[in-house]
């Protein structure tokens, strides 16, 4: 059904006080012209902090992060799509360092510019979201021009709201709405959803994409989940049940064999990008994995292959300073231009007023238990099934 998100979020607001949630923060609001800037919570274990950035291309940014410290440390942006900029526990860091150490303003990013690389500008998040409207690696086709990954992760949020459960274990939920509407062309808007409860190594994201217009239109989404130190290392693997694994293009070829395995930072490495068939169990729920030589620290993301079907590893194993990162990709699509997936059937449909949901988990990993209880996790769901190599790209740009 269409969300009324006009009626529903006004009626959230009003009945806070009767609602599940003990506590209802609205941080941004466009329909009701609210805008809160800096601002603070805190409860048992658990503080709740939004700033606002000043200076740079970072002018304006606003950075929301939970604070656990029993648990985690997380942070996001609602300027920048309600992307994750990194996490934290136990001294792990989840995320990276890119030459981009600024929280870029849409304001000044180009989408267009490099040939639909402008994205780029932005880029330094541990979770983008790459889509919904396309995504994928730029092209131009059907007269216009499809930029790289999108636009949902450089488009502000329209709303934001803090909701705390009244109940335990308290979990908090941090909302946010992204709206992907232009005039002739798409109405299509994500109400994301982050929730944590504090004290745990885990989160959730809970995200409900809804086509408000009155024609049916195309998505696509890359959950692009970025990794490095000091779980990313030389003799780092990468662990996920999958039937069959082909390189993305002819360079990632020279790297199939060793297509799980990582080196450390490596001058002139250019990108290497594996389209992965990933397994799952009965209900669809499968896993993905990164882990450290000496297994006992990690990162494991859960996700279900009904909702994302296809998964893409990027490894990009350049120097420190040029970004030492690999990212893995639970997808609708893998990272070739829209114009190749359409021609795949890769590119899903969504009727008018019809919702589809993405749910993942990403936890933390801090000792050999946890990570050998996700490594017996993956290898019950590959069983006894082979993982094909295929040497031929399944697509040419």
């Amino acid at each position: 059904m269409k969300m009324h998100y006009r009626l529903a979020l006004s009626a959230a607001i009003a009945l806070s006080c009767v609602s599940s949630y003990a506590k209802t923060y609205v941080l941004t609001d466009v329909e009701n012209n609210i805008e809160v800037g800096n601002w603070k919570t805190a409860g048992q274990n658990y503080s709740i902090e939004q700033k606002v950035l000043h200076g740079g291309k970072q002018e304006g940014s606003k950075v929301i992060t939970i604070t656990s410290p029993t648990g985690l440390t997380i942070s996001l942006s609602p300027t920048r799509g309600m992307g994750l900029l990194h996490a934290e526990g136990n001294g792990i860091h989840l995320g990276w360092k890119s030459p981009v150490t600024e929280v870029v303003n849409p304001a000044y990013i180009n989408l267009e510019s490099r040939n639909g690389l402008g994205w780029l500008d932005g880029f330094n998040e541990m979770l983008v979201r790459c889509g919904y409207e396309w995504t994928g690696h730029p092209t131009t086709a059907d007269g216009q021009i499809y930029t790289l990954h999108g636009k949902a992760q450089n488009t502000p949020a329209s709303y934001v709201v803090i909701e705390i459960d009244d109940k335990a274990p308290y979990a908090i939920h941090v909302k946010g709405l992204i709206k992907e509407s232009t005039f002739k062309k798409t109405d299509l808007q994500t109400m994301t959803e982050l929730s944590y409860v504090p004290g745990e190594n885990s989160f959730k994201l809970h995200d409900v994409l809804t086509n408000h217009a009155d024609y049916a239109h195309d998505y696509q989404i890359i959950y692009h989940s970025n990794f490095s130190q000091p779980i990313l290392e030389d003799g780092a693997k990468f662990l996920a049940p999958v039937s069959e694994v082909s390189p993305f293009n002819d360079y990632a070829k020279k790297g199939l064999k060793d297509w799980q395995r990582y080196s450390g930072p490596t001058a002139n490495f250019d990108e290497m990008v594996f389209n992965l068939k990933p397994l799952a169990d009965k209900n669809g729920n499968t896993l993905a994995a990164l882990l450290n030589k000496n297994g006992d620290k990690g990162v494991a993301i859960a996700f279900n292959t009904q909702q994302l079907p296809v998964l893409t590893l990027w490894k990009n194993t350049d120097t420190l300073k040029q970004g030492y990162v690999t990212g893995i990709e639970p997808g609708t699509s893998y990272a070739y231009p829209v114009t190749i997936e359409r021609q795949q059937n890769r590119v899903k449909k969504i009727a008018p007023g019809q919702s589809v949901s993405f749910d993942l988990t990403y936890s933390l990993l801090s000792n050999r238990t946890q990570v050998q209880n996700v490594q017996n996790s993956i290898q019950k769901i590959q069983g006894t099934t082979a993982i094909k190599q295929v040497d031929t790209p399944i697509a040419k740009e």
